[in-house]
């Protein structure tokens, strides 16, 4: 017996992936919370659809309009690859990205369908460390094989069979993974990518299907009871930090990479281009106690960015905002405690003295050594370093292994690479010597990653005005410059703005900005820093 096509689109081309998507993020957006609940492994963090939502919203949310499937596709995955949070949101990241290597054409029947699935889900496990039975891959494992099987009986079929075989993954979750059987939850992961499959077959047929819901409405409420009790799978209670970042590498690297965070923590997942031989950009992701280690094995493989620490049972470091208020750095301070020693490493002799008349300890990257053995002869165990560059965090790095193979694990020295001397600051100002050592770095980590750095340059062409990596405008006059970079800082979200005027700048220009930020982002606090380099004219960092 010959089976009929179930009746719905059969091809599927860039203006039913845009619905697609509309439709999954509408549909997270509804559950997003019944699915946090039951989010506890392998960390109980309640944010498993929050990261999965993020993810979708950053990859489809602003598409290029007219872009055909694959352009489409590409774009998406790129913009999830830098925006991924969290296991979940660099898992859905990284199958995008096995959907834009396969989707190749500008529509796909059944079989393309089938494949990118596929496709998506080796790309997926790949990317993972140490794959984990009764989780999102399995999930997407059953969906996968399910399209195979159906392809022949048209899209509909691949799709609604995918979907099916998902919700029947899902269910069977808590037989594979004690965790889950403990709460009496299943895997909200897979539970969130069967909701997805099911938004495609809507999008296809015009039909629900409730599988998910089922299952989400069955198990939530004995989640909510019981998912504060259950302990994490992997790494039981050892593993207090998810360290996440980017690294500007080669797949040769973040291979190396992988073995090393492997050794460090669990959890680990680094996504990037499969196809990439040469520097690109790749999503890294580990559950770790030593937070430097994992940030450092980075950088001594690439360049990395847009750092992100969680310490998982302190809900003040889960969300940034609660210690990330301006902390006006002209306020007298106490001198530092050499117990809990914070070194800002700097070439911008103004910044320095600034810091050091406010008892802040500072060096530039000659002086680290010195620097470091006398915080060690005042009897310290250890020491936080914020760098600024990159050779300031090789010396940096380098003396902290001078440092540990003479004094032992009595003395701790953490480098924390901040990128720029505002980040520096930022991290400076979220300092408690009060806090576990730890927690602290977690704490200066993630404020140096919150602040958002700028700056305006004299240039052959022009006045520069750089905003991060990648934006870059040219205008006639530094004041010009200056207004449009902090008119792209405080777009963003901005509460303090501070400003490191270059010993070439001119006075006027930094006072027309002052007035500027006054007028149009009154609620934003300017403050004002000495600089002492010719270049950049000014520096300009936004939390």
């Amino acid at each position: 017996m010959v089976e009929i096509p179930e009746t719905g689109r059969q091809a599927l081309d860039a203006d039913i992936m845009r619905e697609w998507a509309g439709r999954g993020i509408d549909t997270l957006t509804r559950h997003r919370r019944g699915v946090d609940e039951l989010n506890v492994f392998p960390v109980a963090d309640s944010d498993t659809a929050t990261n999965m939502l993020a993810t979708l919203q950053a990859a489809f949310q602003g598409a290029t309009p007219g872009l055909g499937l694959q352009a489409l596709l590409d774009e998406a995955a790129g913009r999830a690859l830098l925006s991924a949070r969290g296991n979940s949101g660099v898992i859905l990241a990284q199958m995008l990205r096995g959907l834009a290597d396969a989707w190749n054409r500008d529509a796909i029947g059944a079989k393309g369908f089938a494949a990118g699935l596929r496709s998506a889900t080796d790309a997926a496990t790949a990317a993972v460390a140490v794959p984990t039975a009764g989780t999102i891959l399995t999930v997407a494992e059953s969906a996968a094989s399910a399209a195979g099987k159906a392809a022949p009986f048209g899209l509909v079929s691949a799709a609604r069979a995918a979907a099916e075989a998902a919700a029947e993954a899902v269910a069977a979750t808590p037989g594979q993974l004690p965790a889950l059987a403990r709460a009496g939850v299943v895997d909200a992961g897979g539970l969130a990518l069967t909701l997805l499959l099911e938004a495609l077959v809507e999008t296809l047929t015009g039909s629900v299907s409730t599988g998910a819901l089922d299952l989400l409405e069955r198990h939530r409420v004995r989640a909510v009871e019981q998912v504060e009790e259950v302990p994490r799978e992997t790494g039981s209670e050892v593993f207090a930090y998810e360290v996440q970042y980017l690294l500007e590498s080669n797949a040769t690297a973040a291979a190396d990479l992988r073995q090393r965070l492997t050794d460090l923590g669990d959890s680990v997942v680094i996504i990037g281009s499969r196809a990439a031989a040469d520097v690109t950009t790749f999503n890294v992701h580990v559950h770790v106690n030593d937070i430097g280690a994992a940030i450092e094995a980075g950088i001594e493989r690439g360049r990395v960015h847009r750092i992100s620490v969680t310490r998982f049972d302190d809900s003040a470091l889960q969300h940034p905002a609660a210690h990330h208020a301006p902390v006006p750095l002209a306020a007298p301070t106490a001198a530092e405690d050499p117990h809990r020693a914070v070194l800002v490493v700097t070439a911008a002799a103004g910044v320095r003295e600034f810091l050091e008349r406010d008892g802040r300890l500072t060096a530039d990257a000659a002086g680290l050594p010195d620097a470091l053995a006398t915080l060690r002869a005042a009897g310290g165990p250890g020491a936080v370093v914020l760098t600024d560059t990159a050779d300031a965090a090789r010396a940096a790095r380098e003396a902290a292994r001078q440092a540990q193979a003479t004094h032992g694990d009595d003395h701790r020295v953490t480098v924390v690479p901040t990128g720029s001397v505002v980040q520096s600051i930022a991290a400076l100002a979220v300092h408690d010597p009060d806090r576990d050592f730890d927690a602290d770095v977690a704490a200066m980590t993630e404020a140096a990653a919150a602040c958002r750095s700028g700056e305006v340059r004299d240039e052959p062409e022009g006045f520069a005005a750089v905003d991060g990596v990648a934006d870059r405008g040219i205008f006639d006059s530094a004041s010009e410059a200056a207004r449009h970079l902090v008119d792209r800082l405080c777009a963003s979200g901005a509460e303090l703005l501070t400003v490191l005027p270059g010993a070439g700048s001119d006075p006027e220009t930094v006072t027309a900005l002052s007035d500027h930020v006054q007028q149009a982002w009154p609620l934003v606090e300017v403050q004002r820093l000495p600089a002492g380099d010719d270049e950049p004219l000014l520096l300009i960092g936004a939390e």
